[in-house]
């Protein structure tokens, strides 16, 4: 029976593209899941919600325990043979997503992780595509445009995380030039459902959210570097979700990248604006050196622990990167598949977190 092969489940990002995957799976294709043995339980939770969802996908999701960073995926001999025999498409979302992730451990999930998965793809004599979410922020604080063609650019990172996804997009890119098929999708910064607000860890722009929603009336915001020319691209996950299911269903979309970005993001001044005309509280803003902020940050633990803002998003205030996403905008064209205005959703955001408060900061992994 043939096999849609998924990492990252029951991640945020992965649970919900199965669900869109089996709309357009064929009814004798198995959609099989690695899951870490300590998240089976919630696997098995999002597995029985989905076929409540979907009647028809009964019996066509497969859960295996396993773990990327082991060189078999933590599937033994046979069960590794028996996974590679069937694989048609291999959908790589594992990674840990989080600023402030130890190199050691980024680069034992992120790049020794996908250089596994890559294995496992070399030996898939079925396979048509591995689809690779990689992030924007491969581009790190390179100062300029970053396209979807640029990848080594001489950038410095501004943490591990960025670092070890761009040397596993380095080591995809290196295989796609051996002859693999596959495609790169490069979100931007991942917020919640623009229909719904629904996600699950609060990171990112959820930081100043929560920090606004503190105050009654008036709300401190610190500022570092220039605010009306600093982009921040946001993107909602349902977008990212619909442009990855389409993208991955088009055959001429193999061999390329995208970046599932906002082509007209908010500068940092118009999300404080945004959030301001949304919370309706006004922001008192305080013009800071980053880098001696940082560090405070940084050696000052309950600092953060006040501000509930880690020190990791702090160069992201200042962050000199701009993305285009021509690839991207010319394959969805004419597919109903658009990335919504930060104005049109910020409400839904803002409504999910004052509902749910007790969503965590941290990512699965």
């Amino acid at each position: 029976m043939p096999t849609w092969f998924v990492t990252g489940f029951p991640g945020f990002l992965g649970s919900a593209l199965v669900g869109r995957l089996l709309d357009r799976a064929g009814a004798g294709t198995t959609l099989t899941c690695l899951v870490q043995p300590r998240f089976r339980d919630v696997a098995v939770a999002r597995v029985a919600a989905l076929e409540a969802a979907w009647p028809a996908a009964r019996g066509r999701l497969r859960l295996v325990e396993g773990d990327i960073t082991r060189p078999d995926l933590g599937l033994g001999a046979s069960g590794y043979a028996a996974l590679q025999a069937g694989v048609e498409a291999i959908y790589h979302l594992a990674a840990v997503y989080d600023l402030g992730v130890r190199r050691e451990v980024g680069m034992r999930v992120n790049v020794d992780g996908t250089r596994h998965v890559l294995q496992l793809a070399d030996g898939c004599s079925a396979l048509r595509r591995l689809h690779y979410v990689s992030t924007c922020y491969v581009s790190g604080r390179y100062d300029g445009v970053f396209t979807e063609d640029d990848l080594d650019v001489g950038q410095r990172f501004n943490n591990h995380y960025e670092e070890t996804k761009y040397l596993a997009e380095v080591a995809v890119q290196e295989a796609m030039r051996q002859g693999l098929p596959a495609t790169v999708y490069r979100p931007a910064i991942v917020v919640g459902d623009s229909r719904t607000g629904a996600t699950q860890k609060y990171d990112g722009p959820y930081y100043l959210i929560r920090w606004v929603l503190r105050w009654r009336r008036v709300a401190p915001m610190p500022l570092f570097g220039d605010p009306h020319r600093v982009e921040v691209n946001l993107v909602p996950s349902d977008y990212v979700i619909d442009a990855l299911a389409y993208l991955s269903a088009q055959s001429e979309t193999a061999g390329r990248v995208y970046h599932l970005s906002d082509p007209r993001p908010e500068t940092v001044d118009g999300v404080l604006r945004l959030i301001e005309q949304t919370t309706g509280r006004r922001l008192l803003r305080l013009r800071l050196p980053p880098g001696p902020s940082l560090a405070l940050m940084t050696h000052v633990p309950r600092l953060a622990r006040w501000t509930g803002i880690e020190p990791q998003a702090l160069p992201y205030f200042s962050h000199p990167t701009r993305y285009t996403c021509a690839n991207t905008l010319r394959d969805l064209d004419g597919s109903g598949i658009a990335c919504p205005a930060l104005a049109d959703y910020l409400p839904m955001l803002v409504a999910y977190v004052q509902a749910h408060p007790d969503v965590p900061a941290t990512a699965m992994y």
